[in-house]
């Protein structure tokens, strides 16, 4: 059984009168621990597709299965619970509060899933160091560059110990630098059996991948699996 499963999947939105659709007719499965990455175009639809694969957007029409689950059956609440129990993000723009410290910014996951403040300030701690922030735990995001911003966005994804982590243009705003760390971090992930989820327009990012989606117009133009 596939982690993740779109079935005949279609998104529509509508815009005044027109109603456009942006996914046409999607199938896809996810396997447990493979490293996908969703390339197209701008307007070809590769974030629609993230944005359901993520449960952050219902289908128009067919089916979404995690884990042989019905998603588009659940209520708003089950959506948000799936979410932060059993998904992690990683965004182009790091979405951290800018009041917090990096440690209460890794540990927010973990305060909607209800754990005890402890519970969540050790874990969150554990993950900073993970990614090399362990000397960091009291900076906002202002006082971090750019690469560790994005570090401490890892670290929150990790930090529900999540089956899927989704990434959305993860290296869109850094440099190369920080963007070679940021790959490399997703492939320590990979190797200790991650299930990766990567949206790019960027062809470096997908040659890192080990399955690469194309879409086109709302359709997948191209599914390439590499040894």
């Amino acid at each position: 059984m596939p982690l993740l499963e779109l079935k005949g999947v279609s998104k529509s939105h509508r815009l005044g009168d027109t109603e456009v659709e942006v996914l046409h007719d999607v199938d896809l499965a996810v396997e447990e621990g493979e490293f996908v990455a969703i390339m197209g175009a701008s307007g070809s639809g590769k974030t629609t597709c993230l944005e359901i694969l993520g449960a952050i957007s219902r289908p128009s029409k067919g089916s979404y299965r995690f884990e042989g689950e019905p998603v588009e059956r659940f209520s708003d609440d089950a959506l948000a619970d799936l979410r932060a129990r059993r998904m992690g993000f990683v965004f182009q723009t790091f979405n951290l509060m800018p009041r917090m410290s990096a440690l209460r910014n890794a540990a927010l996951p973990l305060l909607y899933a209800g754990l005890p403040r402890d519970e969540r300030e050790r874990r969150a701690a554990e993950m900073l160091r993970r990614v090399g922030l362990g000397h960091r735990l009291d900076r906002r995001p202002a006082q971090l560059s750019g690469g560790e911003r994005q570090r401490v966005a890892i670290a929150r994804a990790l930090v529900n110990r999540p089956r899927v982590i989704f990434a959305d243009e993860p290296t869109g705003n850094l440099d190369e630098a920080n963007g070679r760390e940021v790959l490399a971090m997703f492939h320590e992930l990979h190797r200790e059996g991650s299930t990766l989820v990567v949206v790019t327009h960027s062809e470096e990012v997908a040659s890192e991948a080990r399955r690469v989606v194309r879409l086109r117009d709302g359709r997948i133009a191209e599914d390439v699996r590499r040894a």
